[in-house]
């Protein structure tokens, strides 16, 4: 499994998030919502130092990525981040 960010997607992290070099980012499963695998369930994500980093990837010196005990949510797919252009918002794509 990996994590992979668009440019549009580190650009939202650096204006949104004001995120830098040292960051660490999380993606997790959040009770409520929905996903392509999982009804309640949807993607999560927070500014929040590992404990059992499961997928990272590092960009620019951030460090993005899945807590081991989230793996579960990705259903063996790999996660791919972008920005909806006409809401100004992430999302997410998941990809085998």
């Amino acid at each position: 499994m990996k994590i992979t960010l668009t440019d549009a997607a580190l650009k939202w992290f650096k204006h949104e998030m004001e995120v830098e070099k040292g960051d660490t980012i999380r993606f997790y499963a959040r009770y409520g919502g929905s996903s392509p695998f999982h009804e309640g369930f949807s993607l999560g994500m927070t500014r929040e130092e590992p404990i059992d980093i499961g997928v990272q990837t590092v960009v620019d010196g951030v460090t993005y990525y899945i807590d081991e005990r989230d793996i579960w949510f990705f259903n063996e797919h790999n996660l791919h981040v972008d920005v909806d252009r006409a809401i100004d918002e992430l999302k997410y794509d998941y990809k085998k």
